[in-house]
């Protein structure tokens, strides 16, 4: 197993940082974008260490490969991800560690609405369900459990923070916030992505249970931008695993957030360190979600 971990690519990089996230890093190269994926992991809206080795690898590689096979439903934003042709941008001895992590990429104005996509009732959706019997404004049918399937996916956007937490909105609210038209395109495009991933992934033994893209306008055009059905975007479960009223142990970084809330923890400051068999796990976890989606070895 690789043991290289990448923090932060700003001593890599020969070029403006535009932006540093909690995972990945923008730089400015003039015509378009350098997307930099860092092995950095957060939890609870902290950002842990030590960073997680393989985890931008994974995916930087999982949304290339998705956005790829997705090319013919949607235009997206990838330009090219070989870091032999950054040039002076990246020293040759700092290639290597930049191997498979970067994303060059059109620059696009992005939409501040977060595409959320749901196909099962868990998580924050559920958490809305028992309030109020509703999603972002959805009524959904009494006497559903928590991990039930729905009837149809549905869709449930987010109005974009930079600053804080995503804000759940219904469609009306988007509508008026981007334009019906331009609404009801996001609505649509993004559960023709879901249900191909979704189809995708249940023939390789995983349930998609919900997902969240990101879209931008390219010349007025609209086409998929950031990552894409990931599991730091997506919540895929293992079809083993599936069962109702639990908690499902997603195929993520779930070995961090039961670590983090079994211990002692305060949840308002800095946590300490994470142990060693908490990092390979997750190390392991990205790696074999990778394995199962594309069927190749890391």
């Amino acid at each position: 197993m690789s043991l290289l971990a990448i923090s932060t690519a700003a001593d890599l990089i020969n070029a403006p940082l535009l932006y540093k996230g909690k995972v990945r890093e923008l730089y400015d190269l003039g015509e378009h974008y350098l997307i930099v994926v860092t092995d950095r992991i957060s939890a609870f809206d902290y950002v842990l260490e030590p960073a997680v080795p393989d985890k931008g690898n994974v995916l930087n590689r999982l949304s290339s490969y998705w956005f790829e096979v997705t090319e013919d439903l949607m235009e997206n934003h990838v330009v090219h991800t070989d870091v032999d042709r950054l040039g002076a941008i990246v020293s040759d001895e700092n290639k290597p560690a930049l191997q498979n992590r970067i994303m060059v990429t059109r620059k696009a104005e992005r939409i501040d609405i977060e595409c959320v996509v749901r196909g099962y009732i868990t998580g924050g959706g559920w958490r809305q369900y028992e309030k109020n019997g509703e999603i972002n404004g959805i009524p959904l049918p009494a006497g559903l459990r928590k991990n039930d399937k729905l009837a149809e996916p549905i869709f449930t956007p987010a109005a974009k923070n930079d600053v804080g937490h995503d804000e759940d909105i219904s469609f009306e609210a988007m509508a008026d916030k981007v334009g019906s038209e331009l609404a009801d395109e996001l609505k649509t495009r993004s559960l023709e992505l879901y249900s191909f991933a979704r189809d995708f992934c249940e023939e390789r033994g995983i349930i998609l249970a919900d997902c969240k893209l990101e879209f931008g306008l390219v010349d007025g055009k609209l086409i998929l931008i950031d990552e894409i059905f990931t599991p730091d975007a997506s919540r895929f479960w293992s079809k083993e695993n599936y069962a109702l009223d639990i908690e499902i142990d997603s195929m993520d970084k779930e070995p961090v957030r039961t670590y983090l809330a079994g211990s002692d923890w305060d949840k308002n400051s800095q946590p300490d360190p994470l142990p060693a068999h908490v990092v390979e796990e997750t190390t392991r976890r990205y790696r074999d979600i990778y394995k199962r989606l594309t069927g190749q070895e890391l």
